[in-house]
């Protein structure tokens, strides 16, 4: 078992950044592969970034490819997201997940442990 906790939220202006960062607990994220989801009201989760075990793979969905930036230091058993040149549409609870399984992995199904999430809202 492995609990995760999103903390780095908030209100930001469109074009601004916020960094977003996950704490693991219970066992050592570095037996984990990593990823960031987000929910907008009214819409399904859906896939933003992945990083493997030790942070040498990376995969982007294709509306935050160039804007936002996943790392991981395994040492504090944290993973980062670096959201950069926001816009409205990125508005929505942002979530980390973690798996067991090989590769970088961008469905949902995917994923067996989940943070709580943390809202992140951009205004125009």
């Amino acid at each position: 078992q492995v609990q995760l906790v999103e903390s780095g939220g908030g209100l930001v202006q469109a074009g601004g950044s916020l960094r977003l960062s996950c704490a693991a607990s219970g066992r050592t994220l570095s037996n984990f592969g990593t990823g960031w989801f987000r929910q907008a009201p009214g819409k399904e989760r859906e896939f933003v970034a992945a990083i493997n075990w030790n942070g040498s793979g990376t995969y982007y969905s294709d509306s935050v490819k160039g804007r936002f930036t996943v790392s991981r230091d395994n040492a504090k058993n944290t993973v980062t997201l670096q959201m950069n040149n926001l816009k409205p549409e990125d508005t929505a609870v942002y979530y980390c997940a973690a798996h067991t399984k090989l590769m970088l992995r961008s469905h949902r199904s995917d994923y067996d442990y989940w943070g709580q999430g943390t809202q992140v809202t951009v205004s125009e």
